[in-house]
């Protein structure tokens, strides 16, 4: 089974991000996010509508790292360190060497690269440090920016589901991506 340990917290880094944990002086910049009709548009979880809720939601980020059953990265500038955007591995499926990732940015943010940039330091940290089998995105598949980038690191699609997930008094389909260690395929 697989084991991970996330103490001490893994800041990651690339040419122009630092990818951090989430703390409570985060809450007003982890709200505008959450709380950004644009940006939870394919999320299919309801708007944050205060910045006391987004204080619970850092909580329980923060508890889910303490017992190793996911993490999230704050994704920040390194010009400012202001939080704009999340990537994680919000399901860890540990008996199965396998996680699922998640990703969002602020809208001022969108088409420069930025989550790409996240994403791909996130897949390269779950597969050479976490050493998961394979990872896993499941997404709105009217969002054709998410699976763009899931097609960019070679993600490949495994399933699509029809109307398998209820939010908001609607049926909604959704698509699952996958990716393998390209390193496992030698074994």
């Amino acid at each position: 089974m697989l084991e991970v340990n996330f103490n001490p917290f893994p800041v990651l880094e690339t040419e122009r991000l630092v990818l951090r944990r989430t703390t409570l002086d985060d809450a007003e910049h982890y709200f505008e996010l959450r709380s950004n009709v644009d940006a939870m548009k394919h999320i299919c979880k309801p708007l944050q509508k205060s910045v006391e809720e987004t204080k619970e939601l850092i909580y329980k980020i923060n508890e889910m790292i303490a017992f190793n059953n996911g993490i999230s990265w704050s994704v920040c500038l390194k010009s400012d360190n202001k939080m704009i955007g999340t990537v994680s591995f919000h399901r860890i499926m540990k008996e199965h060497y396998r996680a699922e990732i998640g990703y969002m940015l602020h809208p001022s943010f969108w088409k420069q690269g930025i989550i790409s940039e996240a994403a791909g330091v996130v897949i390269k940290y779950g597969f050479e440090n976490m050493k998961l089998h394979s990872i896993e995105a499941n997404i709105d598949p009217t969002n054709i920016g998410s699976e763009k980038l899931l097609k960019k690191f070679n993600f490949v699609k495994e399933a699509y589901y029809k109307e398998n997930y209820f939010y908001e008094g609607q049926f909604l389909d959704s698509a699952v991506f996958s990716l393998l260690n390209p390193s496992s395929k030698n074994k």
